[in-house]
């Protein structure tokens, strides 16, 4: 059913490590964001569709704000100059945060209760009151009533005419808070809708430092992620709704998998879950693989876990303007990339440049392509007419001296295509044989550009007693 409600934005803001996190993981009723300790850990936007008393509103969470010594003289949004002092990484949490409250209809700054008033605070609610947006100012780490006045007391030195405690942890107060943050929520907001129905979700994976939130940055034509050379920049899994004629689309930026020797921080490990989670709901992967340095054994690794998933799959070269001119080096990526992907030769190979924007627009348009296939429907009837005509090229083989048998076949799904097979003995199908079948049956629907799934399963036999 196409939803077509406008959904306000809410962002939730405050100082690193205060507890942003884990109330967005409160408030969406699931473990979405990252939380840890480790004061940096959200640095892109982070969106997630919020339910409360028949209303929806999106959440985004945020970076920490570590304000500038020109914000606390000013009280403006930082300017391009101030932010070019810091390290590329804070720049861009910085600049994505700004760009959260910019685009957000309400406020939530959080302040830590348990750690008391912090001069920083008095900057950053300086800041939000001059962003001309409703602020609801709530402290976090208050257990019980208990602790309220006590905890509550010095942050309306802040001029807040309300405070609102809650826990995140223990979620104590929350209720109260979406009681009243929904009552408060603009009838007519700025923020983007809830998906449509056919989004197709499109997952950008592959090992660090290959180009993924650039491309993201490029598709989108706005600096919607954090782009910088410091691999492990995307901690979080990042989604982005957009359109492209009458066609929407759900783009995921992922943090990039490396080899499980390498992953030792608890935080990159836990990154790692999450970009391989994110290919359980996407439609389709755009697997980038750096032109500069070739694919390699990392890079399959990852096309097997697109392939065990069952999702659809595009691969793209990127960097590609690094090796232009060179056409026997570009003859060698392109000669490596189908060896060494012959198993999944069904995705699409593209050449690009995600710097350049060279090769970029014939992305969507192949997405489409890919996704028509991999949402196919078949009759029974033409399923069982091309095992008929299958099974007729070729005999199955002999399991222990008895001829397998295939009776008939049914589509039980889509996204991809997956077919269950019935037979005597599913067993003593040698996995070449399934091999054939699975290429058979796609090159007899046109499924040139889409994985296929097949199962075979044991015909019930009737029991005489």
């Amino acid at each position: 059913m196409l939803n077509k409600e406008k959904l306000a934005l809410v962002a939730l803001v405050g100082r690193p490590n205060v507890g942003k996190s884990s109330l967005f993981n409160r408030l969406i009723r699931k473990r979405e964001a990252i939380v840890d300790d480790m004061p940096g850990v959200t640095r892109d936007r982070h969106y997630a569709r919020v339910e409360w008393q028949e209303r929806a509103f999106v959440l985004i969470d945020t970076g920490g704000i570590e304000p500038l010594p020109t914000e606390a003289e000013g009280g403006a949004f930082p300017r391009q100059a101030d932010l070019a002092s810091r390290s590329v990484v804070v720049n861009g949490i910085q600049e994505q945060t700004w760009q959260a409250i910019q685009e957000a209809d309400l406020v939530v700054l959080l302040l830590d209760g348990r750690e008391g008033l912090a001069g920083e605070d008095y900057r950053v609610a300086e800041i939000m009151r001059k962003s001309g947006k409703p602020v609801f100012f709530v402290v976090n780490k208050v257990d019980g009533p208990e602790l309220e006045t006590r905890l509550l007391t010095p942050f309306y030195d802040l001029g807040a005419e309300f405070l609102w405690p809650v826990s995140a942890a223990h979620g104590y107060g929350v209720e109260t808070l979406l009681d009243n943050l929904v009552a408060k929520l603009p009838d007519h907001p700025t923020g983007e809708q809830a998906l449509p129905e056919n989004t197709v979700a499109v997952a950008c994976i592959g090992r660090p430092n290959v180009g993924k939130s650039s491309l993201v940055n490029q598709m989108l034509g706005e600096k919607r992620m954090v782009v910088s050379e410091v691999p492990g920049t995307t901690r979080d899994s990042v989604d982005t709704l957009f359109r492209r004629g009458d066609n929407a689309y759900l783009l995921i930026d992922t943090a990039g998998i490396r080899r499980k020797g390498k992953v030792q921080e608890k935080l990159e490990k836990y990154s790692v879950l999450r970009a391989l989670s994110s290919l359980e709901k996407c439609d389709v992967a755009l697997f980038l693989i750096d032109a500069g340095e070739g694919i390699t054994e990392q890079d399959t690794k990852i096309i097997g876990y697109t392939i065990e998933r069952g999702r659809a799959c595009l691969v793209l070269l990127n960097k590609w303007d690094l090796v232009r001119g060179d056409k026997k080096r570009q003859k060698w990526l392109l000669d490596e990339v189908a060896r060494l992907t012959r198993f999944m030769g069904h995705a699409p190979v593209l050449t690009i440049s995600a710097l350049t924007g060279s090769g970029v627009g014939k992305i969507l348009p192949t997405i489409d392509k890919v996704y028509l296939q991999f949402s196919l429907e078949f009759t029974t009837n033409r399923i069982n007419r091309i095992l008929q005509k299958v099974t007729d090229e070729h005999n199955p083989p002999l399991y222990q001296s008895r001829r397998v048998k295939f009776y008939y076949a049914t589509q039980v799904g889509t996204k991809p295509p997956t077919l269950v097979v019935f037979a005597n003995y599913p067993k003593g199908v040698p996995p070449s044989y399934e091999r054939f079948l699975v290429n058979r049956y796609r090159e007899e629907l046109g499924l040139d550009k889409a994985p296929l799934r097949i199962f075979l399963k044991e015909r019930q036999r009737k029991n005489y007693g």
